[in-house]
């Protein structure tokens, strides 16, 4: 607990950036589904051939996994806040338009009868009577939706829109459960005051006549409309106020990162040695997700560069066979990299961040493991749990086994640092992990030589597009002087810091630049 306050403490700043962030974007999503599903659900009350179709559509929507959703738009809608707010107005559809469905049908015939009887057109009824008095039941579909949205608005992190969902994901990936509240403890709260409010509002559209019994203070209707106010005002300044923060930098680039601690850590210095040397002013896209949606996000100029590795483009995005020589890998993924994707790869950042295979202490002694080689001879009595990119790919697991003869006698994919855990606590036997990555450090892994070769060179290379060159090529040098002061064995303990001293990656960051005279100290 002591953990939860202190981290809250020290990074206040950044939650409320991020809640108002998870706010903005929650509020939006919800606006567009109330804007569609309300009108959707008139609509199939009165085309009666519509209603099944429409409602099957919207569970099928609402069936499919929120990741896979996600993951399929980005392609199509860059990253950032449209595929998050896209996916989460799609999830929000079914309450609305079921609840606008049944609140019109379970109108009483009567009273509608009542309503043509006095001469009122389709249009007159559906404003004046229906709507009124269906009012109660769609505020009650929308309550549910509000209530998931917040929850579901987490996975913004996984495109960039940022979010409440940043530090549960950064928090996940780095064993940080105080980071991992920080963001799911302020996610709970939102959901209850979103509940609380659109009750407000359900409780002010329902008839007097429906409501029973003695009113408390709190459910009065001068109380409820003061706190409606009040919150619409708060939410109104949340949207006019970073207008009068000044105008927008005309010299912008923007960094993006993928999703683990050393991406992170790279993209901070980028950002501050690029600010502090240059008047350009540098926007953050972290923790993006793999490799090829950084990628992409650079091809729709969401971005306009990031750091990725020589083996990752030469074997996962240019589809090479496995090579071990350094400076061909280089050299051919420079090329190509310019000739398919238009991009520009400069000179690596002097450290090789290549994969590895990865056992308990205990274990390596047990079978004396010193190489994959030796690994190989009693795989069978181990369980291997890797990544899912590690599995998918020919330069990874795929083509691992086609060198060395590893059967294991179960294989368990596991994502980022839980697979760790997974280790540490006997479940698993061997992992892959980077070479530079902090957590092996953390839980004093034996990392196993790749006698054979097999693993490509992973050395970092910053990418950018044709504008970074064209219009900024100052940043060029700059890069290039950041190099020199990185290596594998400063990568690994700048992770360590992050991953084990549970300090923040921005900070990491400015203090290494800071100790190198890097940048000046503010």
């Amino acid at each position: 607990m002591m953990n939860f306050i202190t981290y809250m403490s020290e990074n206040m700043d950044q939650i409320l950036s991020l809640l108002v962030e998870h706010i903005k974007l929650t509020f939006l999503a919800v606006a567009v589904a109330i804007l569609i599903g309300v009108p959707i659900g008139i609509l199939i009350s009165y085309v009666k051939k519509l209603g099944k179709p429409v409602l099957a559509l919207a569970n099928v929507m609402q069936a499919i996994p929120s990741m896979a959703l996600l993951g399929f738009m980005i392609p199509f809608l860059g990253i950032g806040t449209k595929p998050a707010i896209v996916m989460v107005v799609l999830y929000s559809l079914l309450p609305i338009i079921k609840n606008t469905y049944i609140g019109i049908q379970n109108i009483n015939a009567d009273m509608l009868e009542a309503a043509r009887g006095i001469g009122l057109t389709k249009w007159q009824i559906l404003v004046k009577v229906q709507i009124p008095l269906a009012l109660p039941v769609i505020m009650g579909g929308i309550r549910i939706s509000a209530v998931s949205a917040v929850g579901l608005m987490t996975l913004a992190a996984f495109c960039g829109a940022g979010g409440l969902g940043y530090l549960v994901y950064a928090g996940i990936r780095s064993i940080n459960n105080a980071q991992i509240l920080a963001g799911a403890i302020p996610a709970c709260i939102l959901a209850l005051f979103f509940d609380y409010i659109l009750g407000i509002v359900e409780n002010l559209v329902t008839p007097k006549y429906k409501k029973q019994g003695k009113v408390s203070f709190f459910k009065r209707r001068g109380f409820q409309v003061s706190v409606l106010i009040l919150t619409i005002l708060a939410f109104l300044c949340l949207i006019i106020y970073p207008v009068f923060q000044g105008e927008q930098a005309k010299k912008q680039i923007t960094i993006g990162s993928m999703d683990f601690t050393e991406q992170e850590i790279l993209s901070y210095m980028i950002n501050d040695i690029i600010e502090d040397r240059t008047d350009i002013t540098v926007n953050q896209r972290l923790s993006l997700g793999s490799s090829t949606i950084v990628l992409s996000a650079l091809e729709q100029d969401d971005i306009d560069m990031y750091v990725d590795y020589t083996g990752t483009i030469y074997g996962s995005v240019l589809k090479h066979e496995p090579n071990s020589n350094v400076e061909e890998v280089y050299n051919i993924s420079k090329k190509e990299m310019k000739e398919k994707y238009d991009v520009n790869v400069l000179d690596d950042l002097n450290f090789n961040n290549t994969y590895t295979l990865a056992v308990r202490r205990d274990t390596a002694e047990q079978y004396n493991l010193k190489t994959i080689s030796d690994l190989s001879a009693v795989s069978s009595e181990l369980v291997f749990s890797p990544t899912l990119t590690f599995m998918e790919r020919n330069d990874c697991f795929l083509g691992l086994q086609q060198v060395y003869p590893i059967a294991f006698r179960d294989v368990m994919p596991i994502d980022g640092a839980p697979r760790y855990v997974a280790l540490t606590n006997h479940e698993s036997d061997v992992i892959d992990a980077y070479s530079t990555d902090g957590l092996l450090k953390k839980y004093d892994l034996v990392v196993l030589e790749d006698d054979k070769g097999f693993f490509l060179p992973y050395h970092a290379i910053p990418i950018v597009n044709n504008r970074v060159l064209e219009e900024f090529p100052e940043v060029v040098p700059i890069l290039e002087e950041l190099s020199i002061y990185l290596s594998d064995d400063v990568m690994r303990e700048l992770n360590y810091k992050v991953d084990e001293e549970q300090q923040r990656p921005e900070d990491v960051a400015r203090d290494f630049l800071i100790q190198n005279s890097l940048i000046t100290e503010k």
